[in-house]
C-alpha cells in the first residue's frame, strides 16, 4: 500500500466507530483484550523457554533533566545508623512515569476519545483526584504473562532507525511478520522496535522526543492491531507527529481494550531476537499494584 493511499479521516474514524470492542467481554469487562491472555496461552508460552536467556526492556529511571523529560524522577537516599558502626540505607522514589522517559504500562484508563473510555465509561465520572474508578492497573495486578513478538523495522527497511520524515505503518508491521516468518496469534504482546537508541546517537543534538515532530508508529497501525487481537503493544517511539488525523495510534486503549507500554529499550531485545534466530519468547510484565492506578512503570522481561 502506497503512502499516496493512506486512509482518510472518515476510514480512520470507521477504525474507532464500527471497529471497536466495547462489550466483547460484558459490559462490566475492565481487562480488554488481555482476557485472551488464557492459562492455555500462559502455558504456550512458557514452552518458548529453551535457552533461559532474559532480556530487560526497561530504561533506567530518568533523574536527570533534559530534552524528552521536563520532570525528571527523584531518587533521594537517607542512612540509619544502628550503633556500634553497624547502620542501613534506603532510598524515596518519586516519579511522574507517563511520558516520554519512563517505561511504563498505560491501563484502559489512560487515555479516551470523545469522552468515552474504554468499554464506553465516562471519564468525568469514572477518573476522580484520588485515582481512577474504572479501567485502573490494579487489574494487572497478577502481572501479564504471554507470548511475545518483536516486529524489526529498522532490520526489514536495511536502515539502522525509523528517521524524521517516515512512519511505521500498519501494512508495513504485517510485512515485517511476513518477513520474519512470525504468525500472530490473539492474545500476543507485540514488540514494534523502530531504533530509537540508534536515532539518539545518530541525532545528539536532536534525540527523539525533543521535538513537536516525532517518528514512530502512525494512525494506520489501528487495523492491524486490532485484527491481530494484540493484548499489548510494547513500543520505543510510540505515535508518530504531526499525525494529521485526529486520533492517534493511542486510541488502542479505550476502542479496543489494548495496553500500551511506553518508552520501552527494545535495541538488546532485537540484538537477542537476531542472536536466537527467533522473534518469540516469553514476555512477563509485573505492574505495580496501584488501587485506581492509569498506569505503572514496569520492568518487562522477555526470556528465551
Amino acid at each position: 500500500m502506497a503512502e499516496a493511499n493512506l486512509p482518510s479521516n472518515e476510514e480512520v474514524e470507521s477504525y474507532i466507530r464500527d471497529r471497536n470492542n466495547w462489550g466483547r467481554w460484558g459490559d462490566d469487562d475492565q481487562r480488554g483484550v488481555a482476557n485472551l491472555i488464557t492459562p492455555e496461552k500462559v502455558a504456550a508460552a512458557s514452552r518458548l523457554i529453551r535457552t533461559g536467556r532474559r532480556v530487560s526492556l526497561s530504561r533506567f529511571l530518568p533523574k536527570t533533566p533534559g530534552p524528552g523529560n521536563p520532570v525528571p524522577a527523584q531518587h533521594w537516599m537517607y542512612k540509619l545508623d544502628r550503633g556500634n558502626g553497624g547502620g542501613s540505607a534506603g532510598d524515596f522514589y518519586g516519579l511522574r512515569y507517563h511520558g516520554l522517559s519512563t517505561t511504563h504500562l498505560d491501563s484502559l484508563a489512560h487515555y479516551w476519545n470523545e469522552n468515552r473510555m474504554w468499554n464506553g465509561r465516562d471519564p468525568s465520572q469514572e477518573i476522580t483526584f484520588d485515582g481512577a474508578n474504572w479501567g485502573s492497573v490494579e487489574h494487572f495486578g497478577d502481572g501479564i504473562v504471554t507470548r511475545g513478538v518483536l516486529l524489526d523495522v529498522p532490520k526489514y527497511r536495511g536502515e539502522p532507525y525509523v528517521a524524521d520524515g517516515t512512519v511505521v505503518h500498519g501494512w508495513e508491521l504485517d510485512e515485517v511478520a511476513r518477513a520474519q516468518g512470525v504468525t500472530l496469534e490473539p492474545g500476543d504482546a507485540v514488540a514494534v522496535y523502530s531504533g530509537r537508541e540508534a536515532y539518539n546517537e545518530a541525532n545528539p543534538q536532536a534525540i527523539w522526543g525533543s521535538r513537536p515532530e516525532k517518528s514512530g508508529l502512525h494512525v494506520s497501525c489501528l487495523p492491524f492491531i486490532r485484527d491481530n487481537d494484540a493484548c499489548l503493544v510494547i513500543w520505543d517511539m510510540m505515535d508518530a507527529s504531526p499525525m494529521g488525523y485526529e486520533w492517534t495510534v493511542h486510541s488502542v486503549i479505550p476502542t479496543y481494550g489494548v495496553l500500551l507500554l511506553d518508552n520501552a529499550l527494545l535495541q538488546p531485545l532485537a540484538e537477542a531476537c537476531a542472536e536466537e534466530g527467533r522473534y518469540e519468547f516469553m514476555l512477563v510484565v509485573a505492574p505495580l499494584k496501584m488501587k485506581g492506578g492509569t498506569g505503572s512503570p514496569v520492568n518487562p522481561i522477555a526470556i528465551f
